[in-house]
């Protein structure tokens, strides 16, 4: 039986972040949440996986390879997310139901 349970979104979202910007400290920034929130998402998701994503060092962060193929794909997802959110909201207005 495969797990095909998806990580958290939140978890998601701080791992692109964080794998953008290679840094916990700025993905923080960007979410308006503390570096330690960032560092516990990813941490998360790392035991979801069962994989490690980051390599952390006393200056930063750095994807490792996995890591990096994963910020990859969950950034074009995440991105398809945000735009397809805008096209719903720019569209005309319906009646609640």
């Amino acid at each position: 039986m495969s797990d095909d349970r998806l990580p958290p979104l939140n978890s998601l979202q701080a791992f692109e972040a964080a794998g953008r910007h290679e840094s916990f400290l700025h993905a923080a920034a960007e979410q308006d949440v503390s570096p330690s929130s960032i560092s516990r998402h990813v941490r998360l998701l790392e035991r979801a996986l069962g994989t490690i994503l980051f390599v952390r060092r006393s200056n930063g962060v750095r994807l490792t390879p996995a890591g990096n193929v994963y910020a990859r794909r969950v950034s074009r997802i995440i991105r398809d997310l945000r735009r397809a959110t805008a096209q719903v909201r720019a569209a005309q207005p319906t009646r609640e139901p």
